[in-house]
């Protein structure tokens, strides 16, 4: 199922037998003695996918951000719980419209908006803050002085006697 869960196939297999059977995750965490984390987010899977959430998803789904906000909106105007509009729109996970929900809650209509990957691009050939030639000048000239002055220290030290 994912590559990164606690359970075995076996487990994960048992686990929803006993769903399937009306046992909740608690009872079925303490059956297979393993942790009750990992059974709560199995069976949120399984309330959503049935047998389905056995079954590795091919790739990573991605949502357009008209698609997040109208789901964010039906969950705020109440049109059903977070459950149910997972099933209807065939979301991964309660998980991922929870943080829909968070992110608009905290940002508003930016919180659902793609994010820019990576770091910026410069422009190739600008400098990235443009500099006076006045300003540049009176930068070079503290670095002369700074090097005049390391250069004088350098003499007097090789011009001291030994004890």
């Amino acid at each position: 199922m994912r590559p990164h869960s606690s359970l075995t196939a076996e487990q994960r297999l048992t686990a929803v037998d006993l769903f399937e059977e009306g046992f909740g995750y608690r009872a079925v965490s303490s059956r297979l003695g393993v942790s009750m984390s990992a059974i709560c987010k199995l069976e949120s899977r399984f309330k959503i996918w049935g047998r389905a959430a056995l079954e590795n998803k091919p790739t990573k789904q991605v949502y357009s951000f008209e698609f997040k906000l109208a789901v964010v909106r039906q969950y705020l105007d109440g049109e059903g719980t977070r459950q149910d509009l997972a099933r209807m729109h065939q979301l991964s996970s309660l998980d991922l419209l929870r943080a829909w929900i968070r992110a608009y809650r905290d940002y508003g209509e930016e919180g659902l908006r793609p994010k820019a990957k990576g770091r910026p691009k410069s422009v190739p050939g600008s400098p990235s803050v443009e500099v006076s030639e006045l300003e540049q000048l009176r930068r070079e000239n503290q670095r002369l002085q700074a090097e005049n002055a390391y250069l004088k220290k350098v003499r007097a030290l090789r011009n001291q006697t030994p004890l």
